[in-house]
């Protein structure tokens, strides 16, 4: 069996990075693709069930995590800790099925030595201006909540070139056309297809 492809998926907030993730996730087959589920720390809410949302594991548990080395990445955020482990996404990209991993470019960047396979996609919004107005729709923050958002936006972008795949999300259908696009091209190289079609290639090459 192929192995599947991890994609690393990252962009600043507002880009529509979880929009399109989740509305891709909606026309794949869990078969093929899922979304990669951390752990954390942080206690369970109303509605979110273990192995599903999260890993719930206690701080002492996750700690022992990092000390055998077990996350392909791991940070602190607001005292809760939160990691990718690299046993749960190696099981599932072993049975055939794409992982996507929603992350910013420092988680990125730990992943993409640790699994120099996985492929990256960088999500940038069409203008500041689009970025600003997105993040105002979502009615949450203030003014100046929303100006440090966009500073941490540009600090984000510069990032882009460290990835193999860029998408603007302008027209959100061509951009979910354009992710879907890279999937089925890392789908159909030479590698996964010979494995696929072993047995058809093997009676085409037969005297």
């Amino acid at each position: 069996m192929a192995q599947g492809t991890l994609y690393i998926v990252s962009a600043p907030s507002g880009a529509g990075k979880s929009s399109l993730i989740q509305a891709l996730l909606k026309t794949q087959p869990l078969y093929d693709t899922q979304v990669s589920i951390s752990h954390t720390t942080r206690a369970m809410r109303p509605g979110e069930q273990h192995g599903e949302h999260y890993f719930f594991v206690s701080e002492a548990e996750f700690c022992d995590m990092i000390e055998k080395d077990d996350f392909l990445e791991h940070a602190q955020v607001f005292g809760n800790y939160y990691g990718t482990s690299r046993a749960a996404i190696e099981q599932v990209l072993k049975t055939g099925v794409d992982v996507f991993l929603d992350i910013d470019w420092q988680g990125a960047k730990q992943i993409r030595e640790k699994m120099p396979d996985a492929r990256s996609i960088f999500i940038l919004p069409p203008s500041k201006e689009e970025l600003g107005r997105r993040l105002r729709g979502r009615n949450q923050d203030s003014e100046e909540v929303i100006a440090k958002r966009m500073a941490q936006a540009v600090a984000e972008m510069t990032h882009f070139a460290e990835y193999d795949y860029l998408i603007v999300n302008d027209d959100f259908d061509l951009a979910l056309l354009d992710l879907k696009t890279i999937i089925r091209a890392e789908r159909l190289r030479l590698g996964r297809q010979k494995l696929k079609y072993d047995g058809l290639i093997t009676k085409l090459l037969a005297d």
